[in-house]
């Protein structure tokens, strides 16, 4: 399917100190041999397939869509949006992540949005906080204006639009649940490059959200890091006071209930959350930065990949039970 639409906005608004945080997210891999370099490069470029695009910003902004052989245009269907990690594409997110395989047996539409790419580099990344009011960031106005094309154009269930994302593809989910919370219904994060604060996210709506993060992560930590790789400024946090912090948004019960899932992985959840949004972490024991059962990235790279439990089949339950509330 090749589909082009062109949607202008007005908002010539450009994301602050990008060439800093681009530089930072190149850390990510300057330790490496340069043929090492390439060779990533190179095998993530050639899988690179985007097929549709819209202009937001001012930008041509492309993604990946992928619409079932199921689909039903006279029936409101799920949609599902998935966020690369940095110095990355949409093709590589669909490859990892398998999003297509649950489309086909569930019956919902998934969408790999692009993430920015101002110094055009070729990799994209997802570019959050700075001065500006958080819901006039590009990237969010891109996935804002991405859920209006997607609706003008398929039967979306407004009720059942869903965000997730790997590593800065992550944070990104985070950044929607803070800005976009009366569209998406709720969150999935996995190995999650969060560098904002709470107090950034001034919008108290609780978002259901479920998370995967393993204790080895050489990239995001899961006791939590000095500085952000992308964004040096500011903090990874420790990954279960990021998600108690989670949970006190939501109004969830103070003492999670925690449960052994594998021999490696472990699971908590937080209950009884305003409007049913409930709080999950699994965390996968020397697991790196990885999503869990799915396709392997390197591992000399990244960390363990754990086939324990599959984060996009969780995932998807989680989502299945947590619609949109509307006040």
């Amino acid at each position: 399917m090749s589909i082009t639409f062109d949607e202008r906005s007005n908002d010539s608004d450009t994301p602050v100190k990008i060439k800093k945080i681009v530089i930072g997210a190149l850390l990510v891999i300057i330790g490496l041999p340069v043929l090492s370099i390439l060779i990533i490069l190179l095998s993530v470029s050639f899988a690179n397939r985007n097929n549709a695009t819209i202009v937001s910003s001012g930008e041509k902004r492309e993604y990946l869509l992928y619409v079932p052989r199921s689909y039903d245009p006279t029936e409101p269907t799920p949609l599902v949006i998935s966020m690369h990690a940095a110095m990355n594409w949409p093709a590589y997110q669909m490859k990892i992540t398998q999003w297509n395989k649950a489309a086909d047996e569930s019956g919902f539409i998934v969408v790999y949005p692009a993430g920015s790419d101002p110094l055009h580099l070729g990799p994209k990344a997802w570019f959050m906080g700075g001065s500006r009011s958080p819901s006039t960031m590009p990237d969010v106005r891109f996935i804002s204006e991405l859920i209006d094309t997607l609706e003008a154009h398929y039967n979306i269930d407004s009720t059942r639009i869903y965000a997730n994302g790997m590593s800065n593809g992550g944070g990104m989910a985070f950044a929607l649940s803070c800005t976009l919370s009366h569209r998406i219904a709720a969150i999935g994060a996995v190995s999650a490059a969060q560098s904002l604060s709470w107090s950034w996210c001034a919008d108290s709506t609780p978002v259901p959200m479920i998370a995967f993060h393993g204790t080895a992560d050489p990239f995001v930590p899961y006791k939590g890091a000095p500085t952000g790789w992308l964004n040096p400024t500011a903090p990874f946090p420790n990954i279960t006071t990021w998600v108690a912090s989670w949970a006190r948004r939501n109004h969830c019960a103070l003492n999670p209930i925690d449960s052994i899932v594998a021999v490696d992985v472990t699971r908590r959840e937080y209950t009884d959350c305003a409007r049913n949004a409930s709080v999950v972490l699994y965390t996968i024991k020397g697991g790196g930065h990885q999503w869990p059962g799915g396709k392997p990235i390197p591992e000399w790279i990244v960390g363990r990949l754990s086939n324990s439990v599959d984060a996009t089949s969780l995932m998807w339950a989680f989502f299945r039970e947590h619609p949109l509330v509307r006040n």
